[in-house]
């Protein structure tokens, strides 16, 4: 079994040693800084942290302040709250402005869980990526959480990235290469490519097993960058297997599957199916109940798989 630990955590951990290497740094809370491990920054850097309540647009707001002074904020909450309440703020005050703000919104996807559905957010891919200037990521597993965390914050412009509440199995090593935009193929395969983000990653690990006990040889991506997508990885495993499934935490219109869809109607046409959340809110339970009632488990990917191969074979 491999290791488990949530993203949230390793971001926490990771943003406790930036703020010891740059002073520059500060982070801004929604009341919700135990919950997005913002509180490990807090307790060594009190002076530099700063809990603005829960007023979501006051936190985008003053954190594009801030970065008009030198300072590279860190915005904190859940993320169905950055990204709903406070998205004109985003539009404006950060991508509009270009602003150096890095918007990190935990809790993202199903597996929240039992908090239910006002809490899961499964639309933040959509809304977030067609804004101008901001970048998109939604890190794999704990270890990418930390490279990423560390890319973000060595980097100029808008971010926003996903982590998840459970923990995720760790897919990757340390010495694994992270690059914004650009994808990491986990297993090759020749018949179908399964692109997939986040927890999903691991769903889709579990799937191409039991694809090549069907003899079905399925190719694995961790496409960590929403936007801008590795569109040279999505035409390269288009042409290679014919065939393209994607798996996220998500609505299925909006998000990774549609930024998949909108690089093969441009670039190189190939039947794609979609393993997403149809288009419906969710509700309270465990993580595990609710991938399973939604469909986002590994057998509704090799079901998709299936489809897209039995599609290139026919069409």
């Amino acid at each position: 079994m491999p290791e488990m630990k949530a993203t949230r955590d390793a971001f926490g951990e990771t943003l406790l040693e930036l703020g010891r290497e740059n002073r520059n740094i500060v982070v801004l809370s929604g009341d919700l800084e135990d919950a997005t491990r913002a509180e490990y920054f807090k307790k060594e850097f009190p002076d530099r942290f700063f809990n603005l309540g829960i007023a979501e647009q006051d936190i985008i707001g003053t954190a594009a302040g801030m970065s008009m002074n030198g300072l590279i904020p860190f915005a904190c909450s859940f993320a169905v709250f950055l990204t709903n309440r406070a998205y004109d703020f985003l539009r404006i005050a950060v991508c509009y402005n270009n602003r150096n703000v890095k918007v990190i919104g935990s809790h993202g996807g199903l597996s929240v869980g039992e908090d239910g559905a006002t809490a899961q957010c499964l639309e933040d891919f959509a809304i977030m990526r067609v804004l101008p200037n901001i970048k998109v990521i939604c890190p794999v597993d704990a270890i990418e959480a930390k490279k990423a965390t560390r890319a973000i914050a060595g980097m100029k412009g808008p971010v926003y990235m996903r982590l998840g509440r459970p923990p995720f199995p760790v897919l990757t090593k340390e010495s694994d290469e992270f690059e914004i935009g650009k994808a990491n193929i986990i297993r090759e395969g020749k018949d179908v490519a399964i692109i997939a983000c986040g927890l999903m990653v691991s769903e889709a690990l579990t799937a191409a097993e039991t694809l090549e006990r069907e003899n079905i040889d399925a190719g694995v991506i961790n496409m960590h960058t929403i936007k801008p997508v590795d569109e040279q990885a999505v035409i390269s495993a288009a042409k290679e297997t014919g065939a393209i499934v994607t798996a996220e935490e998500h609505q299925i219109n909006g998000g990774l599957g549609s930024a998949v869809a909108e690089v093969l109607g441009q670039h190189f046409p190939a039947p794609i199916e979609m393993v997403a959340v149809n288009d419906t809110f969710g509700e309270s339970g465990t993580p595990g109940e609710l991938l399973e009632k939604y469909h986002l488990k590994d057998k509704d990917i090799v079901n998709s798989a299936k489809k897209a191969v039995k599609r290139r074979r026919t069409g």
